[in-house]
């Protein structure tokens, strides 16, 4: 979330996303060239204890203070809101977004933080209305990541969610001006989000994890199979009405610690091509390879937040 933060330049370029978990460390270091070439420098994961007691030694091991740093707001912890565009001066925008998405808290507006993310209307015109994502979180949970982060010595410049960390990698499969779709299962509920020319146009989370398909037994594997694809369809023709200019190319699926089967379930179902977001495909690792399996489904949306564009901002 732009402007939460603003601290000074730091000499390696890109950005060092760093998630802090009890337990674990997560981290990756994103360079994106002026030309969308992008690079993974370095990532990987270190042990914690529960209570982050050495996330202090661990940053220092990775030389934090070297990098641009930024953290993701876990899922639970923030509101992705859709709201009308304000008619309002870009200066007053914000302002008015909070009275827009007040009724929509189950708290009180002067205990949240707000951040903008705008939609852009169609290109060729046509007097659609204007929509724009609100990102609400309460104060105490972004001070919370603030304390967590400062008494670690890690330089936040940043907080980020997951929605955008996903449009970034999506952004580097986008064929021109044609949209793409990406879906990642997180243990407890499923990610969807829609591209168009490198802006993130839907967002939407689906009640179905990675641990329910894994953990199932075949008829209720089946049946959660059949809710994502139901909600793939609703959400594919929600686009259609609200963006008929995005059409969509594909489907992209994120990694999965282990095969669920989903990959050959909606490729045999769906009306669309579907492929596996492959970060090979479309980002160098520099040196070694690229996370494969748990690694690349634990870090997925970290890689993805150190791929972050600095000119594009949220």
């Amino acid at each position: 979330m732009r402007g939460l933060f603003a601290r000074r330049r730091t000499r390696e370029p890109g950005w060092l996303a760093v998630s802090m978990q009890p337990g674990a460390l997560t981290f990756a270091h994103g360079v994106c060239g002026p030309a969308g070439k992008c690079a993974i420098k370095r990532c990987g994961t270190r042990e914690l204890g529960a209570s982050f007691k050495d996330a202090d030694r661990v940053a220092k091991d990775l030389g934090v203070d070297q990098y641009q740093c930024l953290t993701l707001l876990s899922p639970t912890d923030y509101q992705l809101l859709l709201v009308e565009a304000p008619n309002v001066p870009i200066a007053e925008l914000k302002t008015a977004v909070r009275w827009r998405v007040k009724d929509m808290l189950d708290y009180h507006l002067d205990d949240a933080t707000i951040d903008v993310l705008d939609i852009p209307v169609d290109p060729a015109g046509g007097g659609r209305g204007h929509s724009m994502y609100a990102i609400a979180a309460r104060n105490d949970i972004i001070q919370g990541c603030i304390e967590r982060f400062t008494a670690a010595r890690i330089p936040l410049s940043v907080i980020d969610i997951a929605e955008t960390a996903q449009r970034n990698i999506a952004a580097l499969y986008e064929p021109p001006d044609r949209g793409v779709g990406l879906l990642y299962l997180g243990p407890a509920h499923a990610l969807l989000t829609i591209n168009f020319r490198g802006e993130l146009y839907l967002a939407r989370r689906i009640d179905v994890g990675i641990e329910q398909l894994l953990s199932a037994g075949e008829g209720h594997r089946d049946e959660a199979m059949n809710r994502i694809l139901l909600e793939l369809q609703r959400s594919f023709d929600h686009l259609d009405r609200q963006f008929p200019f995005v059409t969509m190319a594909k489907l992209l699926l994120g990694p999965e610690p282990r095969d669920t089967g989903l990959a050959a379930y909606l490729s045999a179902n769906l009306d669309l091509a579907v492929e596996p977001a492959s970060l090979s495909d479309v980002v160098s690792f520099e040196p070694g390879a690229p996370p494969e399996g748990e690694a690349a489904w634990r870090l997925f949306h970290v890689l993805g937040a150190a791929l972050r564009n600095e000119v594009k901002t949220l």
